[in-house]
């Protein structure tokens, strides 16, 4: 059986020109079902290898003996399994097994106690720094919200003074001829232009 190989790695110009023949490589393999019998295997028989008489008795008898010994070495580890089972579930090994499980119990308990016991002291601590913390929170929003109270009416006093101070400035029915009278003899212009910084450039004249 052949199998064609081509060269990839041959030029462009190589692959044009025409050959004589094609490059095979001869690969031994397998036949197909297909392929007839070998010329040298054409007149073969096989035949069964013969067998010895006194060979067949002593290999059975041998089988023989090995099936009983594994028999009984089978029952005899059943026997030792069944009885450590029995032993387990209502002997003394179960009495012994019973007592540790209890002390085992006991120990968990008393260690799940010791736990629990820790862990609501460490509970205990935590709430009540939180209570701690808590209460310091609610003091200092206290506080602020009194300085904030204490502010706004100082804020509120300043500006009450300010009204009154500005109350006295105020034209009212007993100054009102006074005032008109200021007016007249202190005129004031108020037509005037700025620059951008804000300072009077041109003021007009009054008539």
């Amino acid at each position: 059986m052949f199998h064609v190989v081509v060269r990839n790695a041959a030029p462009v110009c190589r692959l044009l020109v025409p050959r004589s023949g094609v490059l095979i490589e001869s690969v031994r393999g397998r036949k197909s079902r297909s392929d007839p019998k070998a010329k040298s295997k054409a007149g073969r028989i096989k035949v069964p290898p013969p067998v010895d008489p006194v060979e067949m008795l002593v290999l059975k008898e041998r089988f023989t003996q090995y099936d009983l010994i594994m028999k009984a070495l089978r029952s005899e580890f059943k026997e030792e399994m069944l009885l450590r089972r029995y032993e387990q579930e209502v002997g003394s090994l179960a009495e012994e097994r019973a007592k540790q499980e209890a002390e085992e119990h006991r120990e968990l308990m008393a260690w799940n106690d010791a736990e629990n016991l820790r862990l609501r002291k460490l509970r205990e601590e935590r709430i009540q720094k939180e209570e701690e913390q808590e209460e310091l929170r609610k003091t200092e929003a206290a506080i602020y919200r009194d300085k904030r109270t204490e502010a706004f009416l100082k804020e509120k006093e300043q500006e009450i003074l300010q009204l009154q101070e500005e109350a006295k400035n105020f034209i009212t029915l007993e100054n009102v001829d006074q005032c008109i009278e200021d007016a007249l003899d202190n005129p004031k212009n108020y037509n005037f232009a700025i620059d951008k910084e804000g300072r009077i450039v041109k003021t007009s004249v009054l008539e």
